[in-house]
């Protein structure tokens, strides 16, 4: 099989003939700009910059050497601006405060302040307040929120949706370029479109606006999904309304090239519980996300990718109904969340794209050892019958070390039959 015949096996649960892999497709499937020089080192690769391709996470590109030693099938379609409104397309080097040389954003300055902290500005715009900070000592980027003063009576929906519209001719020839370039790989394309947040607290706090109205406390957003359904309603309606008529657009331009659309980022599940009851999610998400699934899956042949992370046990069924084909990370970490109980009541309706290694105690604490035998046991549960890309529980984090990347590199190829 190629990549892209194995990845569209597993979506469509048939068993491919090894199992599938991504690593860097998706902005919550990636590996940290530190992590991946480290491996290009431990591999005798060319010493370079690493290129970042995002940088609110500081996400470093996993490019055509280490998908080869990674055994990656899938390759992204990122959009032309990063999450602050800057520009993706002009690059230039620079030091991180951990001594990294990087190629990063034209429109991203990493020298620190007096302090230690580093600011970036709303599409680059010095004379706005800065919208995310690296605090000192930090390896990645935290929103800063800009909430302007609440009057109830003056609440407009039109104030979130300033960041959500029609998209322009020059963003369609950007990802037309963007899909055809990736879909010559022979890999599964993975593409993020945007524009159906629905709620992604990442989004809330509107990084790209100089000056964001509206709603745009995360604290906020949770209290007024309580307080404010009316307004949370019609902002997802409108979403949704925007985004499929982008889809029919962006569908008569790249058409099958595409495999999967990541779709959102929205979090229902804490370490323990979730955040809402699956009665509030079917009154307030199911029927904006079905409606979006329902035309995707009626118009075009893209598989839809939703982030979820936590304990989500009980919405499982919910996200099912919603029409989401795959869920990611697959916590098994959190409550409930045993990858045995997830694949017999799940695994033939649903890709767990994700679960394949625990980032919070085995990859980052665990012996090599110890690691090749979790991410065979994962495989072993989770690979059976299709429905299942190996990548780990949301990104690859910082402080996790080389050895036990190499060590899951090491089982993988070992259950791939390719070392």
């Amino acid at each position: 099989m190629t990549s892209k015949q194995r990845i569209q096996a597993v979506i469509n649960h048939r068993q491919p003939d090894r199992v599938a892999v991504d690593f860097g497709a998706t902005t919550v499937t990636g590996i940290h700009c530190k992590v991946i020089a480290e491996l290009r080192e431990h591999y005798g690769l060319e010493k370079k910059p690493v290129k970042i391709v995002e940088p609110f996470q500081m996400l470093g590109e996993v490019d055509e050497e280490l998908q080869q030693i990674i055994g990656t099938d899938c390759v992204p379609v990122f959009g032309p601006r990063n999450m602050f409104g800057i520009s993706e397309t002009e690059w230039h080097q620079q030091r991180t405060p951990w001594g990294q040389e990087v190629m990063i954003s034209s429109g991203i300055d990493l020298t620190p302040d007096a302090r230690g902290d580093i600011y970036v500005y709303p599409k680059n715009d010095r004379t706005a307040p800065p919208s995310g900070i690296m605090p000192s000592g930090c390896y990645f980027f935290n929103a800063i929120e800009r909430q302007q003063q609440i009057v109830e009576e003056r609440l407009d929906p039109a104030d979130n949706l300033e960041e959500f519209g029609p998209i322009s001719d020059s963003d369609l020839d950007y990802f037309t370029k963007a899909v055809d370039k990736a879909a010559s790989t022979g890999k599964a394309v993975v593409a993020s479109f945007g524009g159906t947040a629905l709620g992604d607290v990442a989004m809330v706090p509107g990084l790209d606006m100089i000056a964001p109205k509206g709603i745009r406390s995360v604290a906020e957003w949770y209290m007024s999904t309580l307080l404010r359904p009316e307004y949370i309603q019609e902002i997802y309606s409108r979403q949704i309304d925007i985004a499929i008529k982008n889809y029919e657009k962006l569908w008569a331009r790249v058409g099958d090239k595409v495999d999967v659309m990541y779709i959102c980022g929205t979090d229902f599940g804490t370490q323990d519980s979730q955040f809402c009851s699956p009665e509030t999610f079917s009154e307030l998400w199911l029927p904006h996300y079905k409606r979006m699934t329902d035309w995707v899956h009626a118009n075009t042949s893209w598989k839809i990718f939703k982030h979820s992370c936590g304990a989500i046990l009980p919405l499982m069924e919910k996200f099912i109904e919603a029409g989401i084909d795959i869920i990611n990370p697959v916590q098994i970490n959190a409550k409930d969340m045993d990858s045995q109980v997830l694949k017999d009541r799940f695994g033939d309706r649903i890709t767990f794209w994700g679960g394949g290694i625990d980032t919070q105690q085995v990859l980052p604490n665990g012996t090599p050892a110890q690691i090749k035998e979790h991410v065979k046991q994962q495989c072993e549960v989770l690979g059976q019958n299709g429905g299942f890309v190996f990548t780990s529980v949301h990104n690859v984090q910082a402080n996790v070390a080389t050895e036990s990347l190499v060590a899951m590199i090491d089982a993988l190829q070992e259950i791939r039959g390719i070392k």
